[in-house]
């Protein structure tokens, strides 16, 4: 069975985060371990566009989440975070964020994007040009690297697709090469 009917069958063919009936789509909560079913939601285009566009955030759209964040699915629990996270500056959010209780493996899911952290203390992630990584990016390595612990050399001109991001050093993104995970220094890609 799809995913899409697996979801609309667990929503009842809502939203699961404000209900709404029309122009749903599966949504995928990055980043993802094995994807699927648990890692995703049934999702209106709103949600999904205000998700992906923080600019286009409406708070009054967002109330849906006094109920959505109390979901018993954890994809839904982690975008009901993130969400409130972003917008706790309006106050009502903060209350509800105070109420919510995720535990450790979900909260360090929903933490994963960065959402809720103070701009000071957010690590940013610079390809060698300066320009912002996000997980989930594809990027070019612009020069040979020799990957430690092995005999493998990564070719430069070598794309890497579907990045991730160490949250603990803005100088690591994690990627594939020729099959293989290996950590990559950020001032030796590009951004595609």
């Amino acid at each position: 069975m799809s995913i899409e009917r697996e979801l609309n069958k667990r929503s009842g063919s809502k939203c699961e985060l404000c209900g709404a009936e029309e122009n749903l789509k599966v949504y995928e909560v990055l980043p993802t371990k094995k994807g699927g079913l648990d890692e995703s939601i049934l999702a209106c285009t709103t949600c999904i566009d205000q998700i992906e566009n923080p600019d286009n955030v409406d708070l009054n759209h967002w109330r849906c989440l006094n109920d959505s964040m109390w979901n018993e699915n954890v994809a839904v629990q982690v975008v009901a975070w993130r969400m409130l996270s972003r917008m706790r500056a309006a106050g009502w959010p903060q209350e509800l964020l105070d109420m919510m209780y995720l535990d450790e493996d979900t909260l360090a899911w929903a933490q994963a994007t960065g959402e809720g952290e103070d701009d000071e203390n957010k690590i940013i992630h610079r390809d060698s040009n300066g320009v912002i990584l996000e997980h989930g990016d594809s990027v070019v390595l612009i020069k040979d690297l020799k990957v430690k612990g092995s005999s493998m050399v990564a070719k430069q001109g070598t794309a890497v697709r579907n990045i991730r991001l160490d949250h603990e050093n803005a100088e690591y993104i994690e990627g594939k090469v020729d099959g293989q995970q290996i950590v990559i220094i950020t001032q030796y890609v590009k951004k595609i």
